[in-house]
């Protein structure tokens, strides 16, 4: 630009000193001038950027690659699951017998949380002291919420300290459960009604703002632009899971891919 002042400045002093006569086609010398000054400092700073993108380029195969790999290793578990258990443990073979699983294999996170889906349970390699077990053929209490008492306290007797949750987002439902050798420590199911209610409010529920209604209570109708409280709640729940024990949405599967896991079969008449 400096270049195109001076270029401008030049022609300026040399056409002031023209007869009247040459005093256009001075003018149209100026423009001109002044025109392909412009021209050759967009020219300057088109091949500074192309150079700078030339650079760029060269950088980004390591930088593609990098993404690729971040990519192929990403965290497997990207959603709440619909059904889990946290178990304090270390041991997923007992957790496994427990469970009475058959044809026990062993299993990547990514592995066994694909077969989760299927009619199998994934039981996690421990985490921070906790294990995972996940499985849409865990019982649901909007189903049967005896069968799943009954699931649970089994379980507790034989591990100890054990925790179930549940969400459905799409219709709401959700539950949660702390159990520690076959005694209820607190539970809450919610599926357009209370199904179960037991135990004293734990810090961790009333620092979320859950809403746990009594049994017989709860909003006949919500109405347009009031929030839901069961919404909400279904919302929070992998948030008390994370108090309580693990967010199965915030491990990050990368740190475990030398870990694994179990996968089995699993059958709903298992679940009493």
């Amino acid at each position: 630009m400096t270049a195109t002042m001076s270029m401008t400045a030049f022609l300026g002093n040399a056409v002031a000193g023209l007869p009247a006569n040459e005093y256009i086609a001075g003018l149209l010398i100026l423009v001109l001038g002044v025109a392909l000054g412009i021209g050759l400092t967009c020219l300057l700073l088109v091949v500074h950027f192309l150079r700078k993108g030339r650079l760029a380029k060269r950088r980004l195969p390591g930088q593609r690659e990098f993404l690729k790999r971040e990519l192929r290793h990403a965290p497997a578990v990207y959603s709440v699951p619909n059904r889990w258990l946290a178990i304090k443990s270390g041991n997923p073979q007992l957790v496994q017998t427990a469970l009475n699983l058959h044809n026990p294999t062993p299993c990547s996170w990514e592995e066994g949380l694909s077969v989760a889906q299927e009619h199998k349970l994934f039981v996690s390699p421990p985490v921070r002291g906790w294990i995972l077990v996940m499985g849409s053929h865990l019982p649901d209490p909007g189903e049967d919420v005896d069968r799943c008492y009954r699931f649970i306290m089994d379980l507790s007797r034989k591990l100890g300290h054990v925790q179930y949750f549940s969400v459905n987002r799409a219709v709401h439902h959700h539950a949660w459960v702390q159990a520690e050798q076959g005694q209820v420590q607190r539970a809450y199911a919610w599926a357009g009604r209370t199904l179960w209610n037991q135990g004293k409010l734990s810090r961790a529920e009333m620092d979320l703002g859950l809403k746990c209604h009594d049994y017989g209570e709860g909003e006949a109708r919500i109405d347009y632009g009031k929030v839901d409280p069961a919404a909400v709640n279904t919302e929070r729940v992998s948030l008390l899971a994370s108090r309580w024990s693990l967010d199965p949405t915030a491990i990050d599967v990368r740190l475990l891919k030398e870990s694994q896991g179990i996968t089995g079969q699993f059958t709903r008449s298992k679940a009493h």
